[in-house]
C-alpha cells in the first residue's frame, strides 16, 4: 500500500459543522506523506459558522497536522477558495512561507497541466442565485442531520455505514442530471484553459474518469464520502477512501520501512515568515511541480 504521494488533493471539510469529519481527515493526513497538499474549497464552513455551527478543538487539530506537514515534511500547501469559505476573497491573493491561500491554480506534472479549482463557479445557483443557494443548504444540513440519526441505530444493530444523503441524491433525477451537466461544463472549461485534464469538488460526488479526451477528477468531501485524490511519483492519479484503508498495515509498513516515518518533531514556530501577494492577471498561476 503506498503511503508517500507527490500530490493529495481533498475538499470539502466543512470544519464548523456537525457533519464534518475532521477526526478522520486528521486521522488520514497523518497516515500519509505528500509534497503537496492541495485543500481544494469548502475547508472552512464559513455559512454555517455565521449560523448555527460552532468551531471545536478537533477542527482545529485538522490545522495542527497541516502545520506539521510543513514543518517536518516539507510540504507545500495550496488553500484554494470555495462557495462555504468565500471569506477569504478579502485577503487573497496570500502566501505565508510554504502555504499558499488563492481562488484557483494550474498545476503541471509529469507533461500535463491541470486546472485546480472548487467548481462554484461554474455553478449558477451559487453565483447569480445566492438566496437559493442558502436555502438549499438548510435543506442539505437537515438531510445531513437525518443520515446521523439513521446510522446511530444501524451501528446499533451491528449494520455497516449507509450514506442517506448520497442514496437520496442517486434516486432524484434532477440531482443525477444536474452532476452530468456539471462534470461536462468543467471538462470543457479545462479545455478551453489548455489543460489536459481538471480536478474539483464542490458537489460532495468522487470521480476519477475520462469525459471528451479531458481527465476529469473530482476528490469528493470529507462529510459523506471521505475521500481524497492523490498521485504518486510516476504521475498516477488514484481515489482513496477512508473506509477502505488498512490503517494496522500502514502502522507496520512505517515501523519497518527504515527512516520512512521518522517520529514527528513538535510544531514550532517558523522564525521567518515571508508575505508575498501575486500580481494580478486573467489566468490562475501556473506550478510545475
Amino acid at each position: 500500500m503506498k503511503t508517500d504521494f507527490k500530490t493529495i488533493v481533498i475538499s470539502d471539510v466543512h470544519l464548523g459543522t456537525k457533519g464534518s469529519k475532521a477526526k478522520e481527515i486528521a486521522r488520514f493526513l497523518k497516515q500519509y506523506r505528500c509534497k503537496n497538499l492541495i485543500l481544494n474549497g469548502d475547508i472552512i464552513d464559513g455559512w454555517q459558522l455565521k449560523k448555527s455551527g460552532s468551531w471545536k478543538r478537533k477542527h482545529t487539530r485538522f490545522f495542527n497536522r497541516i502545520l506539521k506537514m510543513i514543518e517536518n515534511h516539507s510540504t507545500n500547501v495550496f488553500y484554494l477558495r470555495g462557495n462555504h469559505d468565500d471569506f477569504l476573497e478579502q485577503i487573497l491573493p496570500l502566501q505565508i512561507g510554504k502555504l499558499r491561500i488563492q481562488t484557483d491554480m494550474i498545476y503541471e506534472s509529469f507533461g500535463k497541466k491541470y486546472f485546480i479549482t472548487h467548481g462554484d463557479v461554474f455553478d449558477s445557483v451559487t453565483t447569480n442565485l445566492r438566496w437559493i443557494a442558502y436555502v438549499g443548504d438548510i435543506g442539505y444540513t437537515f438531510l445531513l442531520w437525518l443520515n446521523r440519526v439513521v446510522n446511530h441505530y444501524r451501528r446499533k444493530s451491528g449494520l455497516p455505514y449507509f450514506s442517506l444523503s448520497q442514496y437520496i441524491k442517486g434516486k432524484v433525477k434532477s440531482a443525477v442530471s444536474y452532476v452530468d451537466q456539471y462534470e461536462s461544463e468543467l471538462a470543457k472549461m479545462a479545455r478551453v484553459k489548455g489543460c489536459d485534464g481538471i480536478i474539483c469538488g464542490h458537489i460532495h460526488q468522487a470521480e476519477n474518469r475520462i469525459i471528451d479526451g479531458i481527465e476529469y477528477m473530482n476528490s469528493g468531501d470529507w462529510v459523506e464520502t471521505m475521500s481524497a485524490l492523490a498521485e504518486d511519483h510516476e504521475g498516477n492519479w488514484q481515489l482513496i477512501y477512508y473506509n477502505e484503508i488498512d490503517f494496522k498495515s500502514i502502522q507496520i509498513e512505517a515501523q519497518t520501512s527504515l527512516g520512512f516515518f521518522e517520529e514527528e518533531r513538535p510544531v514550532i514556530p517558523l522564525r521567518k515568515v515571508s508575505f508575498e501577494s501575486f500580481k494580478e492577471d486573467d489566468n490562475p498561476p501556473s506550478y510545475r511541480l
